[in-house]
């Protein structure tokens, strides 16, 4: 059944939102209406003012109601109040096309198939609380299974304790060490994996019920790493396999291609690939390196992964697996390559940050009439405009002589904040919207509190007048 939308918007959208709508063409799967809420401005727009100014049977043939983007309020209470599905839908009209292309999908991200294994590397310096702290912030970041790390020679009298208060608290947890002595101290323990075994050190196996990560003795020693692996799956035992993922110009390029021998010669074995030594030894936003690793493993089917957060460059490594393999997982669902899905592996640029030419920008402050400055960023640079004057440049300061703002501390202030902005938005190739936060991805946690504050907060500043200027 085709849908029926319903987008209410307000009296100066409505032009352009319908034709945008109709630009779509053929290309629609659904009916819509565009309703006037009665407001000027969209984005002014609240839950309750359209409660007040629209009746509740707008439509017997909706099938939901496409509210501005920018409206504040509980959309669950329109939805009870409509008796339909409402959703909110993008900033900006240039972005209905993508948007409705994406609601149509109904995509699923809260599956994956790679477990995130988050090391605490320096475990043995900690105290308890700290590795418990520690371990609850990895896993609200996405970490399935907590990794203690053991430091070489450093004493770690509190192994026992620390695995125990773990499983305590219900996490899942794995012991990491060289020295078997630790590794079964932390399987008798409650530890339920080991990282990690070689030939030398299988023995341990029998020793524990907790699942080892089996490794090769030399990660190029492919034929000795197979035979290993053979007879432990003919004596049924339980593991998992590394191959050992090795830094760029150390054999990157070649581990990758062991990871894929191995899977087409075992193709039912648990596999794990530890990313740390590209991570970790790569002076490089960790966003792009995670997005492709874990592409790798959703193509290879690799059941676990390793994430170390040592470096500081690397303190979001966690967070940005668990998008990637989020994203990974979903895209192969659907046969389609990881794109138009998220925004949370772009922290530093975005998919279309400037949806407005010059040209278009100019025929919006045609129609404009008061003296408010508009701020938005495009290839050309920073736009700010009222019913005074249209001005262009790639430099916040130079504002500054077009300003009309003396004796407004206030707007002063805001201009500021809103024009340092714009600016690291133009040089970065972000989307910057005028009144709104900043995205950086994953990397910033942003909360619809931290939002709806930042919004309340830009339209209190522009609205303060200092003393003086309100006794005159």
């Amino acid at each position: 059944m085709k849908e029926h939308l319903i987008f209410l918007t307000g009296k100066l959208a409505k032009i352009s939102l319908e034709k945008v709508l109709s630009d779509m063409g053929e290309k629609n799967e659904f009916s819509y209406e565009v309703m006037d809420i009665g407001v000027n401005v969209a984005a002014l727009a609240t839950v309750d003012i359209i409660k007040k100014k629209i009746k509740p049977n707008i439509s017997n043939n909706a099938t939901k109601i496409v509210i501005p983007g920018r409206c504040r309020g509980n959309i669950e209470d329109l939805s009870e109040y409509f008796d339909k599905k409402c959703i909110r839908g993008p900033e900006e009209l240039k972005d209905i096309p993508v948007f409705l292309g994406l609601q149509g999908k109904d995509l699923d991200l809260s599956k994956y198939d790679t477990k995130i294994i988050g090391e605490i590397t320096e475990a043995p310096n900690m105290t308890i609380e700290q590795i418990i702290n520690q371990a609850k912030m990895y896993k609200k970041d996405g970490a399935d299974i907590i990794d203690i790390g053991c430091l070489p020679s450093t004493n770690f009298p509190h192994l026992f304790e620390t695995i125990q208060e773990l499983k305590n608290q219900d996490f899942m947890v794995s012991i990491d060490s060289l020295d078997t002595k630790n590794l079964i101290e932390g399987a008798n323990a409650g530890a339920d994996f080991l990282l990690s075994l070689q030939e030398k050190s299988i023995w341990v196996m029998d020793e524990v019920d907790a699942i080892p990560i089996i490794i090769p003795d030399y990660p190029r020693e492919e034929k000795n790493f197979y035979k290993l692996i053979n007879n432990l799956i003919k004596n049924n035992k339980q593991f998992i396999a590394d191959s050992i993922l090795e830094p760029i110009n150390f054999g990157f390029t070649d581990s990758i291609v062991r990871y894929q021998n191995f899977r087409k010669e075992f193709p039912e074995v648990e596999i794990m690939m530890g990313i740390g030594n590209l991570t970790e030894l790569t002076h490089a936003d960790t966003a792009g390196m995670n997005a492709l690793l874990f592409g790798i493993a959703s193509e290879l089917n690799i059941n676990y992964a390793l994430c170390t957060q040592v470096s500081e460059h690397c303190n979001k490594a966690i967070a940005e697996g668990n998008f990637a393999r989020r994203i990974m997982y979903t895209t192969k669902t659907y046969s389609m390559p990881p794109k138009d899905i998220s925004n949370k592996l772009l922290h530093l640029h975005e998919r279309k940050p400037f949806p407005y030419t010059t040209e278009e920008l100019k025929e919006m402050w045609s129609n404009v009439k008061d003296k408010n400055y508009r701020i938005y960023v495009n290839k050309d640079g920073i736009h700010v405009f009222n019913n005074k004057g249209f001005h262009t440049h790639q430099d916040a300061a130079e504002f500054y002589q077009h300003l009309d703002i003396k004796n407004d501390d206030g707007h002063a202030y805001y201009l500021g904040m809103e024009l340092a902005r714009a600016e690291i938005a133009f040089q970065l190739g972000k989307r910057y919207d005028q009144d709104e936060i900043l995205k950086w991805g994953c990397a910033v946690e942003i909360s619809e509190d931290d939002i709806m504050k930042f919004k309340t907060a830009g339209h209190t500043m522009r609205k303060i007048k200092n003393t003086k200027e309100d006794k005159e």
